[in-house]
């Protein structure tokens, strides 16, 4: 359990650090080859970086409009427009971000009540916790499980998370732990839910151009769910370059005015030559993004292919930067366990997946790898995990 800080409000007592700073101090202090948390360990794409130098030296180094450049703003306007076929008024519709986390806090800050409840699907990214709690509502998770069709969840368990508290369902999709999709069928079930019982949704869809299989479908497209939703996403999974922490948020102008009401006394702005420069990468279309999806998706069969020669049982993701494994079918069942120790036997860290959940059961066997670093990382790191004996 994180350390008890008296001086922390009961909030946020419980969320004192993080997995990812736990195992990320563990791979510096033994030199190990670090396959937890989520950052490349390559650059982005040089035109972006370029663009971004070429910002600095134009004099675009001060305090940029509060809602984001107007540049940046019409380009995610028209990303939207092209990718998706949704329509958002760059000027009403969008507000840029200091990455898809403040995005997020914004939003639930905005909208949520003390003692609302939100709906989310476990495992899940370790700030959607934290930031509920410091919105003073609480949490009903939807547990996601993986079979022979991927991870699924049972629609009953979804209508039953919804009580008369409820006020906001957050989705993440392409989903960070699992890797997950959501298919068509699964969103419709998602957006009936939410007309059905008059919620509002938050969506964060940082991973939308990093699928490998199937299509990213925002919830905000299906019908009725515009008009409720707040759509959340970033550069800095697109095009890699994690440190920039640009982020939008797109929703109808009430909304949207909520969202930015908050946003604005928790940073202000961000950024402002990295605005020019995301503004100028998302002007090129799938150019960037395209390439970048090809290589990660050729990383992801590297370690995945290399995890299951090892004899993991591996949760081939769809989408995203993670792939999960099934300690069991190498004769461990403690994922904490197993990646405390990891770094002592072979010298690479991995994540537990029971960090993910509410349920900690439901993930104690799971532990989550990432595949967004450089081909001779994931070698290095897949030899190394020889040294386990898990092989047949």
């Amino acid at each position: 359990m994180p350390a008890r800080l008296p001086y922390l409000n009961a909030r946020l007592q419980g969320y004192t650090t993080t997995i990812f700073a736990e195992m990320s101090a563990l791979a510096l202090a033994t030199g190990s080859v670090n396959l937890g948390q989520g950052f490349p360990d390559s650059e982005g794409p040089e035109e972006l970086r370029e663009a971004a130098v070429a910002a600095i030296r134009a004099g675009h180094n001060q305090y940029p409009p509060g809602i984001g450049i107007p540049e940046l703003r019409q380009a995610i306007s028209a990303h939207q427009l092209e990718c998706y076929g949704l329509a958002y008024d760059p000027d009403e519709e969008v507000l840029v971000t200091a990455g898809a986390t403040e995005a997020l806090a914004a939003s639930l800050l905005a909208l949520l009540e003390v003692g609302d409840e939100v709906v989310v699907f476990e495992p899940y990214y370790d700030a959607y916790a934290a930031v509920t709690a410091l919105a003073g509502a609480s949490r009903k998770v939807v547990t996601l499980r993986p079979g022979p069709e991927g991870w699924t969840f049972d629609p009953a368990e979804l209508e039953a998370a919804v009580t008369a508290r409820t006020r906001l369902l957050l989705l993440n999709s392409p989903h960070n732990p699992t890797g997950k999709v959501f298919s068509a069928a699964e969103l419709e079930l998602i957006a009936r839910c939410c007309r059905e019982h008059d919620l509002l949704a938050v969506t964060d869809e940082v991973y939308e151009h990093l699928v490998y299989e199937g299509a990213h479908v925002p919830l905000a497209s299906l019908e009725g769910m515009r008009e409720r939703t707040v759509t959340i996403s970033s550069a800095g999974k697109t095009f890699s370059v994690t440190g920039w922490k640009i982020g939008w948020a797109c929703a109808p102008p009430e909304l949207l005015a909520a969202v930015r009401a908050a946003k604005q006394f928790l940073t202000y702005v961000n950024g402002a030559p990295f605005q020019h420069a995301v503004a100028h990468a998302l002007s090129l279309g799938s150019r960037l993004t395209a390439p970048l999806a090809l290589d990660l998706a050729e990383r992801r069969d590297l370690l995945c292919d290399g995890l299951a020669a090892l004899g993991f049982l591996v949760h081939r993701p769809a989408g995203t930067y993670f792939a999960t494994t099934d300690l069991r079918s190498i004769g461990e069942h403690d994922g904490y366990a197993f990646c405390r120790s990891l770094p002592e036997r072979c010298g690479v860290v991995a994540v537990p997946s029971a960090a993910f959940y509410d349920h900690a059961a439901e993930g104690r066997h799971l532990v989550r790898w990432t595949f967004c670093k450089r081909r001779e990382t994931l070698e290095e790191g897949l030899t190394r995990l020889k040294g386990l004996g898990t092989g047949q």
